[in-house]
């Protein structure tokens, strides 16, 4: 038996969906470890486009099962919302979609939490997607949350989701506008629907593993958004990085194969907080643009800036890459020049990595290398020798720096848009 995980390797948005697409065709499962649907991959195939949130993309090949790991975190109605768009663009996904019964139920209490929690923080506010992530993985920090387990047992369902309401009740008076009797209700009509789809990850995971079967995890987020080695406090509310995959998914690391990290050709983040490489004038414009940086879930604009491979190296250094897949750089084929940051210094002095403090983040100095461009189009190419010399200049530059393969170059949208190297 194999594993292979992609992870992202930035601040998400790095175009992960359509390697493990790709990668999909040839799995027999693939798995989500962590997070909820504040998560957004984009896949298009045969020009028809898919958007996934909280569902794995290997549910493109028709061959493939998908699980929803127990580090996930799982809005219900969002979940059977999501399988109708895809099967009104006539994907089937009968019988190849589960969720651990292990997993944590985001309810609408949660959301509406997200956002009351945003207004507390005020000029400090982190950028949540308000989807009820960050409140449902405290409830599950604090042993009070609920898991999909727990929705079958009628009474023991309702005890503990009226006592979740009443502590939020407690601390937000009337500015919680929520009935806890509704959602209570709106379940009664869930649970025999939810039923065929909730199971024990931990004997499924080890059939598959009996029967040697090639397993893909797809991450989410991506590792500057971990809620330990990301830019705390502006992260997400999981472990996105390999450790995430080690405990959402019962697999253990010895099966572990191969771990890519996706790396955008630049770099974008969604959301506050410090981001060094930044930049507010027309190259950031132009990447925005001509990068069509929308996020998927949240259809805000995403901030742009160079390619930053102190981060890289930081995200590297977490997560072990054997592997990179190097995404969008066909976005970059009409500058005369390109930066990649290389280093920071803080007070005069360079940094060996990359900062905890986000004080600290938000006044360094970026170091850059400058590298000419290429002007020249990328997007047809099918093999690495098609590139133009300064694309592949670029493209060794970060390997040489950061001690990775650069395995797959992603030249533009569609699924065949995909250099192997």
């Amino acid at each position: 038996m194999s594993v292979t995980v992609v992870l992202g390797a930035q601040w998400g948005d790095e175009g992960k969906g359509k390697l493990a697409d790709i990668l999909a065709h040839e799995s027999q499962l693939c798995c989500r470890a962590q997070g909820g649907n504040n998560a957004g991959h984009t896949i298009v195939v045969d020009g028809v486009t898919y958007d996934f949130h909280i569902l794995p993309s290997g549910l493109v090949n028709p061959g493939c099962i998908n699980v929803i790991g127990s580090g996930c975190v799982v809005h219900v109605p969002s979940f059977f919302k999501e399988l109708e768009e895809l099967d009104k663009k006539g994907l089937n996904t009968e019988g190849r979609i589960y969720i651990s019964d292990r997993a944590h139920v985001v309810f609408d209490v949660h959301q509406l939490v997200d956002g009351l929690e945003e207004v507390e923080l005020g000029g400090g506010f982190i950028g949540t997607t308000k989807k009820g992530i960050g409140p449902t993985y405290s409830t599950k920090m604090t042993r009070s949350g609920l898991r999909m387990c727990d929705l079958f047992d009628e009474e023991i369902f309702e005890q503990k989701l009226r006592r979740v309401a009443q502590g939020y009740q407690k601390r937000f008076g009337d500015l919680l506008k929520y009935n806890v009797e509704e959602e209570i209700a709106k379940y009664k009509e869930l649970r025999p629907k939810l039923r065929d789809y909730v199971v024990d990850q931990v004997p499924l995971l080890a059939s598959a593993k009996e029967k040697n079967a090639k397993i893909l995890v797809e991450g989410a987020n991506a590792i500057m958004l971990d809620i330990d080695y990301g830019t705390y406090p502006f992260v997400t509310s999981s472990n996105t990085g390999l450790g995430g995959v080690l405990t959402g998914l019962s697999l253990g690391w010895r099966s572990i194969k191969e771990v890519i990290g996706v790396v955008k050709a630049y770099t974008t983040r969604v959301g506050s907080g410090p981001f060094p490489t930044e930049q507010l004038d027309e190259i950031g414009e132009k990447l925005q643009s001509v990068g069509h940086e929308v996020g998927v879930t949240t259809g805000r604009k995403r901030r742009c800036g160079w390619l930053d491979l102190v981060v890289i190296k930081h995200s590297h250094a977490c997560n072990d890459y054997t592997a990179i897949n190097l995404t969008k750089l066909d976005v970059l084929d009409d500058f005369d020049e390109l930066k990649v940051a290389t280093s920071y210094s803080y007070q005069g002095q360079q940094l060996e990595g990359f900062p905890a403090s986000p004080e600290v983040l938000a006044k360094v100095e970026v170091n850059y290398e400058t590298l000419p461009g290429w002007k020249k189009p990328t997007t047809g190419a099918k093999s690495y020798y098609d590139l133009p010399n300064q694309a592949r200049k670029y493209i060794e530059f970060i390997e040489q720096f950061v001690g990775v393969k650069v395995k797959w170059v992603g030249v533009g949208p569609a699924r065949d848009h995909m250099i192997s190297r």
